[in-house]
């Protein structure tokens, strides 16, 4: 079967994200918004709640992988293919702070048949880089979507 081009394959990126994200209930309880999703690419928001600070009054960076992980997430579905994390590895570059609008942007740097790498960078709402994280995709049988 051919890949689908142009708004064909956005417009399935689309219903992908939208399908996986009523399944999501992580992300949804961390409220996490998706922004924009392409094909191999989504962008997903977050608001730095007073509950996910850690004990330096920062927010956790098991919380900022979170996100990352989601963006990513949604970057490798996109093209309608069940695709789950087979690594990911982040590095934190600046604290979080309660209040904070974080933006993870992933895109897809290379994909095969079963495998990707995904670049991921989490920045805060003045477009400081606050994480970069990269995982590593696997594609498992079935679809995201069959709508």
């Amino acid at each position: 079967m051919s890949q689908p081009r142009g708004q064909e394959a956005q417009e399935l990126a689309e219903r992908c994200a939208q399908a996986l994200y009523r399944r999501d209930r992580a992300s949804q309880a961390l409220g996490m918004r998706i922004v924009e999703v392409r094909p191999g690419q989504a962008r997903l928001a977050m608001q730095v709640r007073p509950d996910m600070l850690n004990g330096h009054d920062v927010c956790h960076g098991g919380i900022i992988f979170a996100l990352a992980d989601s963006a990513f997430a949604f970057a490798c579905n996109s093209h309608n293919e069940s695709t789950v994390a087979a690594a990911g590895a982040i590095d934190f570059l600046a604290a979080a702070r309660a209040g904070d609008e974080l933006m993870a942007a992933a895109v897809e740097l290379w994909r095969t048949k079963r495998n990707g790498i995904y670049e991921i960078t989490v920045t805060n709402q003045r477009g400081e880089r606050v994480a970069l994280f990269r995982g590593r995709s696997y594609r498992i049988d079935g679809q995201v979507t069959s709508e």
